[in-house]
């Protein structure tokens, strides 16, 4: 079978199921706020190590780059994630790289100071409401709340299950096994 073929035998998440009727298919692409909880154990590993890495998700397109294999209560996706993200005041993402795609930070309210770094080049800035920022794959970044409220942010990464981020080979987490 040549790869054309496979690629037009090969079942897309945003297909509509065979038998749905529109509205049912329609509905399976709706996450809604009142369904969503935020989930503070996807990365409860890194908070485990330090509780200023404390942090939530919410997911609502697909899984995003934390490491949660599965989530039912999402709408699947092919190219994308997309979630948001509470950092409580003074607790950070610590500084992490995907190296295969793009991750957009969309402050919604709060203060977060983004720090990114490549081939030794450092640069920081602070996003505040509705600011946006959208960091190339082979970047790192991390993010810190330095407000005095508790930071909401949309995160954003273009790919369906990024490879999972790694740390500076110098930060305490690299260390850490998930």
């Amino acid at each position: 079978m040549s790869d054309l073929s496979e690629q037009n035998n090969v079942k897309r998440t945003w297909e509509k199921p065979e038998g749905a009727s529109f509205e049912d298919w329609m509905n399976t692409r709706i996450a809604r706020y009142s369904t969503r909880q935020y989930d503070w154990n996807a990365l409860k590993f890194q908070a485990d190590f330090d509780p200023k890495y404390g942090r939530a998700q919410m997911r609502y397109i697909g899984t995003g780059g934390t490491g949660v294999a599965s989530d039912n209560n999402v709408v699947p996706s092919e190219h994308f994630t997309f979630s948001t993200m509470v950092i409580p005041p003074g607790h950070e993402g610590p500084s992490h790289l995907h190296v295969d795609v793009e991750e957009v930070f969309f402050v919604l309210r709060g203060k977060v100071k983004l720090t990114l770094e490549k081939d030794g080049e450092y640069y920081e800035t602070v996003l505040t409401d509705r600011d946006v920022v959208s960091i190339p794959p082979g970047v790192y970044r991390g993010e810190i709340n330095v407000g005095d409220e508790e930071a909401l942010m949309c995160v954003m990464l273009g790919s369906k299950k990024p490879v999972t981020p790694t740390y500076p080979p110098d930060h305490p987490l690299a260390s850490i096994k998930r």
